[in-house]
């Protein structure tokens, strides 16, 4: 293999590792500081555990993705340092603002909230998981910031002297309409995560109470972060479905042929039908593709409201941008992962959807539930939304090619890179294998640690009790000098 198949290969595999891990941090943050801020304001030690209880994972998820997040910098200067030159004037800055303005607030208050238990007043302690709540999403937001730009750049010219793109308007790129349709699909789709993660431990711990015998603590202690899950997967799941559909409205007017491989649409027509399953060989040329099972009319109704529009083919698009930008090169992505990528991004949210349905279900009118069913249910509907995420990022990004910078429609000349452009040209494909073949040993021992941990914390469950041991209750601190002291405030992160 050639050092640009290695490369997208190594990239491909970290990014997709390192998303796992994505949503879940950004939509249980706030969460947990949900859980906490009722405790304040109501003072039931309920939500005090609930919050030290999902606290832990939180923390757990949090550490494993900053540590997978890292390598991908790395990467961009040298996997792929042809393409960071060519777009580092731009692509540099957002990453700059998530580093300086986003994740050095995560840090720092996430530090304040981990060993601020028994330091700082209430109030003050709850600002600290908020902001990092707020910090969590705006790092998110100048993620997709760079990311949009590669999807449809803007704000920017090519300096034909130095042979590269250079930024001119800071605003528009953080403005981009790319990035204001991806942000509030990307949140709500973390949110739907988290709500399906809260909910699936809660209703199987509730269960298994029911089933032992203590109602009492399934109803008082697990029933609420069932229904806090539920109504966040409600929530989550409408604003999913109106974003998953200004987005691709935006795609198929940006990338037509991201959204033409998504229905592996070989044909320009009238009133495109929604393939539900197609058999063939899905290669780039269409020979053979059979669509069995199609919805009339609703691809053309999802690109523009209309059911009868036209929607172009790939073999149409392929003709365009061979005269827009040269022939040789296949202008068509994969049309086996962008078609069943797309299907699956959609399909697997039938798991959340099937645990809030059970959940509001088994928990009507106040009851608990020891039903087998339900129990089941939480913990196979749990991984759904995570699978989701990242066939949604495969899509994404997979859909993009063979571009690593797409050219914008009626944009910017010039500033626009294909992906076999953007490889270095002097790492060998020996280095990469050598790199991703470390990478991947390093994940996958991290991704057991990971697994374990959560699951340890998972399975021990809400602690029996909890005190406040804020400044605000001094009689509650421990004494620092009792090396026997039986509940240390940090004893919930480790």
């Amino acid at each position: 293999m050639e050092a640009l198949d290695l490369a997208r290969w190594q990239f491909g595999v970290t990014t997709v590792y390192h998303f796992i891990f994505v949503p879940l941090t950004i939509g249980l943050t706030p969460l947990v500081a949900i859980m906490q801020t009722i405790w304040v304001r109501t003072g039931n030690e309920t939500w005090l555990r609930l919050t030290k209880f999902f606290g832990k994972l939180m923390l757990i998820n949090f550490a494993i993705g900053v540590a997978t997040g890292i390598v991908q910098e790395f990467q961009f200067g040298m996997n792929w340092s042809e393409y960071s030159r060519f777009v580092g004037d731009v692509f540099g800055a957002p990453l700059a603002m998530e580093a300086l303005a986003a994740f050095f607030v995560e840090s720092t208050f996430l530090g304040l909230w981990i060993f601020g238990w028994d330091k700082l007043p209430k109030k003050i302690h709850l600002a600290s998981i908020w902001a990092v709540a707020i910090a969590t999403n705006l790092s998110a937001y100048f993620i997709l910031a760079a990311n949009s730009w590669m999807q449809h750049p803007v704000g920017t010219t090519f300096n034909t002297e130095t042979g590269r793109a250079e930024m001119t308007d800071v605003v528009a790129v953080l403005t981009n309409s790319t990035l204001l349709a991806a942000f509030p699909h990307t949140v709500t789709a973390a949110f739907l995560t988290a709500g399906t993660f809260v909910a699936g431990i809660a209703a199987w711990w509730m269960v298994r109470l029911v089933r032992n015998g203590d109602s009492e603590k399934a109803r008082t202690v697990y029933r609420p972060a069932v229904m806090l899950g539920v109504f966040t997967m409600l929530i989550s799941g409408v604003g999913l479905g109106i974003t998953g559909h200004a987005q691709g409205q935006l795609m198929f007017e940006q990338q037509p042929t991201k959204m033409a491989a998504a229905e592996a649409l070989c044909e320009t027509e009238d009133g495109a039908a929604f393939s539900i399953l197609a058999i063939g060989d899905l290669t780039n040329n269409c020979d053979g593709v059979a669509h069995l099972i199609s919805i009339p009319g609703l691809t053309s109704f999802l690109a523009n409201n209309d059911f009868t529009s036209r929607i172009e083919g790939v073999n149409d698009l392929q003709e365009r941008y061979e005269e827009q930008y040269g022939e040789g090169v296949n202008y068509i992505p994969d049309l086996t992962v962008t078609y069943w990528a797309f299907r699956l991004m959609i399909g697997l949210a039938a798991g959340s959807v099937a645990l809030a349905l059970a959940a509001l279900w088994f928990t009507r009118k106040g009851r608990v539930s020891d039903n087998k069913w339900l129990a089941r249910i939480a913990i196979w509907a749990i991984p759904t939304p995570f699978l989701a995420s990242s066939f949604g990022w495969i899509f994404t990004e997979m859909g993009r090619q063979p571009w690593v910078v797409y050219p914008a429609p009626g944009g910017v000349d010039g500033v626009w890179l294909l992906t076999e452009r953007g490889v270095s040209e002097v790492v060998s494909p020996t280095t990469v294998v050598i790199s991703m073949v470390a990478f991947t040993l390093v994940y996958g021992v991290l991704a057991v640690f990971w697994f374990r941990l959560m699951k340890r914390y998972a399975v021990e469950g809400v602690a029996d009790t909890e005190k406040d041991y804020s400044t605000d209750n001094p009689d509650n601190r421990p004494d620092p000098s009792d090396p026997d002291a039986a509940e240390r405030p940090l004893s919930f992160a480790y």
